[in-house]
């Protein structure tokens, strides 16, 4: 496993765990824009 900077300024794909809409962001958005679901990151593993 590798060492991830969680304070990078790259572009990352979130998740929505209710709908799957993907957004692309510098930045981890707090709820999913089409309906208000939770994001994750999708470079982060679920364990």
């Amino acid at each position: 496993m590798r060492d991830v900077d969680q304070n990078s300024a790259e572009v990352s794909p979130y998740e929505c765990f209710a709908c799957g809409n993907v957004v692309l962001a510098e930045n981890a958005p707090d709820r999913c824009p089409d309906c208000a679901g939770q994001m994750r990151n999708r470079r982060t593993p679920i364990e």
